[in-house]
């Protein structure tokens, strides 16, 4: 592992583990300003908890567990992905500056609202990050090519002695004559 990611992966996690952190242990600080979130996606979606406490918890709970993942390397990549799925409601959640009236807490909100929308960047390039190995799309494309190639190969070679071997065959009917 690359130095950058060995520093840079822990530092990007650490949000996500001090925040699922507090989520788990205080869900209902969180739940009144995630209710706007939480209800109308808890109506569509049976399999989540009705209660907006367990909701925040359990989102606590993903950001907890893929942030200690991100965090140590293991699962970098479904780790980033899984906490920028959470990071979305949180976000809508937690930095509506576009409710806010008064114009200091607006900014204040929407500072925060582009350093979590900069953070889901982030995430997504980590999540993209094959650690310097070919990802398996590349690995496709290239073994594809390198089977284009050699059909061509073999095709130029097999033209090549066929020839050579058709004028024997027409040599030896006429000589057998």
């Amino acid at each position: 592992m690359s130095f950058l990611r060995l520093v840079g992966r822990p530092m990007l996690a650490s949000m996500f583990v001090a925040g699922g952190l507090n989520s788990l242990r205080a869900p209902e600080q969180v739940a009144p300003v995630a209710e706007p979130v939480v209800q109308p996606v808890t109506e569509r979606i049976d399999a989540l908890p009705d209660r907006t406490e367990q909701v925040v918890r359990l989102n606590g709970a993903v950001q907890l567990v893929a942030g200690l993942l991100l965090g140590t390397g293991r699962l970098p990549r479904p780790a980033a992905l899984a906490i920028a799925a959470t990071l979305v409601p949180t976000t809508l959640a937690g930095h509506r500056f576009w409710e806010a009236e008064d114009p200091d807490e607006r900014a204040q909100q929407r500072i925060h609202f582009l350093k979590n929308l900069s953070m889901l960047g982030g995430l997504l390039i980590a999540a993209d990050d094959t650690a310097g190995a070919p990802s398996l799309a590349w690995r496709g494309r290239h073994a594809a090519h390198d089977l284009r190639r050699e059909a061509h190969l073999v095709r130029r070679s097999v033209g090549a002695t066929a020839r050579p071997a058709a004028a024997v065959g027409g040599v030896r009917a006429k000589l057998a004559r």
